[in-house]
């Protein structure tokens, strides 16, 4: 499968001969390229899932049951790179962060699957897992959505804000890989948008799982690209695709700590 940077990609290790034969042979992983309008996703990239400061993933845990530890915070260094960049040229940033009721009925099938979720979403980090980190913080003109499944697209206005924008692709950071990011990235190929998916600006909890879902992306829904690749595509943009809110400090209120 062919890789942006032109280094052997992250999956490769957990490929078997087999696996790479057969993707070879069969087409999968060709290089779709970026669109001509772009909007840059920033998917969950909260305390619930990196933690509120950087630490190994084993210590981050016992506070943040989501958190990607480390890795979440080496790609929350990546997104700020392309804050700057997206920024710059007017391109819109769209975040998104989990939203809840304070005693977490609406949590739904979450419940089902990780025994902490009751014990942890009841006790007092639950109020402040869904901030955003404040090192990436929404900027006025920014959009923020809050949602409740992993897909950004699931019961929230996305899809109206990209036809309104008359994106055609996205740019897609955030967490966790194999989760959220995953979800909204199949969405997103399901409404036909042309999606990269920004290497070290994702993290996940499983470095095999991270390394998996990047190259099953790869091969089928998405570009998996280094941030280096990305900000030069966004810095031969013009300035003046889009007409972005004005700004509303108060969009993203529920998203920053008090």
């Amino acid at each position: 499968m062919s890789h942006a940077s032109g280094a052997a990609p992250i999956w490769d290790e957990f490929l078997t001969e087999r696996d790479k034969q057969v993707f070879a042979a069969s087409g999968y992983g060709a290089r779709g390229g970026f669109g001509k309008r772009p909007a840059l996703m920033i998917i969950d990239v909260n305390y619930g899932f990196v933690g509120d400061r950087p630490e190994p993933i084993l210590e981050s845990v016992k506070r943040w049951m989501n958190s990607c530890g480390e890795e979440g915070w080496a790609a929350v260094g990546v997104i700020k790179s392309l804050l700057v960049a997206c920024r710059g040229k007017g391109v819109p940033v769209i975040y998104t962060s989990g939203l809840r009721r304070s005693d977490a009925w609406d949590q739904g099938a979450w419940a089902y699957k990780n025994s902490r979720v009751n014990k942890d979403y009841l006790g007092q980090t639950t109020l402040r897992s869904n901030i955003i980190v404040p090192d990436i913080a929404p900027a006025p003109q920014d959009l923020v959505i809050g949602k409740q499944k992993p897909s950004a697209f699931h019961g929230t206005p996305l899809l109206d804000y990209l036809v309104h924008l008359r994106c055609d692709s996205l740019l897609v950071t955030g967490t966790t890989t194999s989760g959220c990011v995953r979800a909204s990235v199949v969405d997103a190929f399901s409404y036909n948008y042309r999606v990269a998916v920004i290497e070290d600006g994702c993290a996940d909890r499983s470095q095999a799982s991270h390394a998996i879902n990047l190259c099953d992306m790869n091969a089928k829904y998405a570009d998996v690209v280094s941030s280096r690749d990305t900000i030069e595509y966004i810095n031969s943009l013009s300035s003046d695709l889009f007409d972005l809110p004005k700004g509303d400090p108060k969009a993203s209120a529920l998203f920053q700590p008090d």
